[in-house]
């Protein structure tokens, strides 16, 4: 628990630091690590279950679908056709790289991590990215991107704490054995108050009918979907008989254990935020 808190702090340090500093461009730079590494590890957890993926041409392809809103918003460069034109490498380079029996899991693995990872975190980029015209200052999107990340990790924060304190009844046994209905409704309240405040903290810079109380009310759906993102990293880790994705983070694992929850709410809060 100590090195879970330790790293804790100093990742939020971290993000901190760098945003102060750099601003945009630097959470674009985060976004587009995040990315890569989750996907090095996704890839690393579907080879140990014998799917052969195509990791490294992969991973640049996800960093480039990753910060595809902001090239094309900065630079023009469309952001559609990079999932389908890595479909098309990708189904080529199965027919020359990999045995028959692994060809069909070599293709599935390889776009599932590019549609699960990069496409989904491509959605925390559509929040930071400014916008011709736009209503929203670059630094209040920076804190959007912020409020979203608070609301996801806060709830694992608090589902942890919850279920060590009066967790009792087992959520998801077979999947995830520590995970517990009270820790799950803490987690959730626990996203609810920090929305709340985060919003109330920004209130000068967030849109206007981003109030604490609709903060607070739609933190809960995030966090609900939060919960279930974390429980599809353990199935996928349970597929490949792994225990942690990684191990560069001391008392939380790998990069996939950091990012899990950010996957499926990253589209989920876009849409409930009412941005464009």
């Amino acid at each position: 628990m100590a090195k879970r808190i330790f790293s804790t702090v100093v990742l939020w340090l971290v993000v901190f630091g760098t945003l102060w500093f750099f601003r945009t461009r630097g959470a674009l730079v985060l976004m587009a690590l995040i990315s890569v590494f989750t996907l090095r590890e996704f890839y690393r957890l579907m080879a140990a279950a014998g799917w052969a993926p195509f990791a490294k041409l992969g991973m640049f392809f996800g960093a480039l679908i990753t910060l595809a809103p902001f090239l094309e918003v900065r630079f023009g460069w469309p952001a559609h056709p990079l999932l389908a034109f890595a479909t098309v490498v990708f189904a080529i380079r199965i027919v020359a790289e990999r045995p028959p029996e692994k060809r069909v899991e070599a293709l599935a693995s390889t776009l599932f991590g590019l549609v699960y990872v990069a496409f989904l975190l491509q959605y925390l980029v559509r929040i930071l990215t400014p916008l011709p015209g736009d209503t929203i200052s670059p630094d209040g999107r920076l804190l959007l991107c912020l409020w979203l990340v608070a609301v996801a990790k806060f709830c694992d924060m608090g589902a942890l704490l919850t279920g060590l304190a009066i967790g009792k009844h087992k959520m998801s046994p077979l999947i995830s054995p520590k995970k517990t209905w009270e820790g799950a409704i803490g987690g959730v309240c626990t996203s609810m108050g920090v929305g709340a405040l985060v919003a109330w903290l920004a209130r000068g810079q967030f849109p206007a009918h981003l109030t604490p109380l609709y903060a607070a009310l739609i933190a809960a759906p995030i966090a609900v979907v939060g919960i279930v993102s974390d429980l599809i990293e353990s199935v996928i880790k349970r597929r490949a008989d792994i225990k942690d994705s990684g191990h560069a983070i001391p008392g939380i694992g790998g990069m996939f254990d950091l990012s899990d929850s950010l996957l499926l709410t990253a589209p989920v809060a876009y849409f409930l935020l009412g941005l464009r």
